[in-house]
């Protein structure tokens, strides 16, 4: 391939991989919403994206599924004051306090949800976001929907990334101003992230239940909790007794493969 370092005015989009689907542990997955607020979605804001009114009905719907799941939701909520630098380069937006600040009604947070108030493009800066995905509810996977494709969402998308959470981002959830910043978000998310794109929000889905893996080998010292048990366990509680079903039947193939080479 010949590299044009100036583009032309078309460019080839590379291959990017969808999956068809993507089931998640609920308790190892939380929801972020990117900056769905008036002045980025609704008529007569300042820096409307127009797509992002057809991404409302898909991002209800997959919060609905979230919160039946007890998933967590995050809102990023992009926030400046008089006088914020970034208005040098963007117009004036999203000053606090005002209409075109606040989170969209239909997308309203709800108890419990978590709103990090961010003044840059990644919801992680200067936030405390990384402290609860992380630190305190250690979930694995972040499904990442909102606005603006290729500035807050990708930027937002690349910080997760970077601290090893996968990420997810349906392609009819998030919404950009042309073409080109779309592909370039998604391509992005599914190659240099290792993360997973799929085509629509209506293929992603949560489950309660984390099965835990019985060893093969039935050894004396390994935990092997009834049906009862694991009712009463929290997804947190099964997941333990999951590794611990893990490490044991590892440990009965090591123990077997050096009694064969005792014999041998």
């Amino acid at each position: 391939m010949t590299l044009r370092f100036i583009p032309g005015d078309t460019v080839k989009v590379p291959e990017i991989a969808f999956a068809d689907e993507i089931r998640l542990p609920a308790a190892r997955t939380a929801v972020v919403v990117v900056d769905m607020q008036n002045d980025f979605v609704k008529p007569g804001g300042a820096l409307v994206v127009e797509a992002a009114a057809e991404t409302i009905p898909r991002i209800q719907k997959l919060l609905e599924a979230a919160r039946a799941h007890d998933v967590h939701v995050v809102y990023t909520q992009d926030t400046h004051i008089e006088g914020d630098v970034e208005w040098e380069e963007w117009p004036d937006h999203v000053l606090e306090g005002s209409w075109g600040w606040h989170i969209i009604d239909e997308l309203a947070p709800q108890p419990g949800d978590l709103v990090c108030r961010k003044n840059r493009y990644d919801g992680f800066y200067g936030t405390w976001m990384d402290h609860y995905l992380g630190h305190v509810w250690e979930v694995k996977y972040v499904v990442i929907v909102g606005t603006v494709s290729n500035i807050c969402v990708l930027h937002t998308a690349a910080s997760a990334g970077l601290r090893y959470f996968h990420v997810v981002t349906p392609a009819d959830a998030i919404s950009a101003l042309n073409d080109f910043d779309q592909a370039l978000t998604l391509r992005q998310v599914s190659w240099l992230y290792s993360g997973t794109a799929v085509r629509s929000a209506s293929n992603v889905s949560f489950e309660d239940v984390i099965s835990v893996q019985v060893p093969r080998r039935r050894m004396a010292w390994c935990p092997e909790p009834g049906e009862d048990e694991l009712a009463a366990m929290t997804p947190q509680e099964q997941r333990i007794a999951e590794l611990e079903a893990q490490l044991c039947e590892r440990e009965a193939v090591i123990t077997t493969l050096k009694d064969r080479l005792g014999e041998a």
